[in-house]
């Protein structure tokens, strides 16, 4: 049974799905600023949001993140930021994270940083190191074993 990964290695994993991320809807948000720059005579100087738009593009972000956190979790239990650390999220019996169970985490995510991220804290203190989030959803997060493609398998020498 592999180890159970630690508050760093978790934060620069999520720190660099930020990142990825952030790119990821800032190249949408030019390629989109772009199109409508093309075909209409709205000038990207002279907006000014209001209220309403900066709600629409905050749940945009959100929406973003909870598909792009979900998604990887359901599909691989790895996003590319974990890929890159070792560490692989599944629930507590093994298997990898549904979709519910992605949305669950996510929204246990959100409540772990309201009060001054103290539900990340409990990484620290619990034995699993296990945040208010995976304890919220059931998962664990653990480092991957070295898997080795099949083409590199060693075979015995034939006689």
């Amino acid at each position: 049974m592999q180890p159970y990964a630690g508050a760093v290695t978790r934060a620069v994993a999520f720190a660099l799905d930020l990142l990825l991320l952030q790119g990821i809807i800032l190249v949408m948000g030019g390629v989109a600023a772009l199109i409508v720059a093309a075909f209409s005579d709205v000038s990207l100087d002279s907006l000014n949001l209001n209220g309403l738009e900066v709600a629409l593009a905050a749940a945009g972000w959100w929406l973003a993140f909870t598909a792009y956190f979900c998604f990887f979790w359901s599909l691989t239990g790895q996003t590319p930021g974990m890929r890159l650390l070792g560490v692989r999220v599944t629930t507590v019996d093994g298997p990898l994270l549904r979709p519910r169970r992605g949305l669950v985490r996510v929204a246990g995510m959100i409540a772990a940083a309201i009060p001054l991220f103290a539900g990340y804290f409990m990484i620290l203190v619990n034995n699993r190191r296990m945040g208010l989030h995976d304890v919220i959803a059931h998962t664990v997060v653990r480092y991957v074993e070295d898997e080795q493609p099949a083409s590199s398998v060693r075979r015995a020498p034939s006689a």
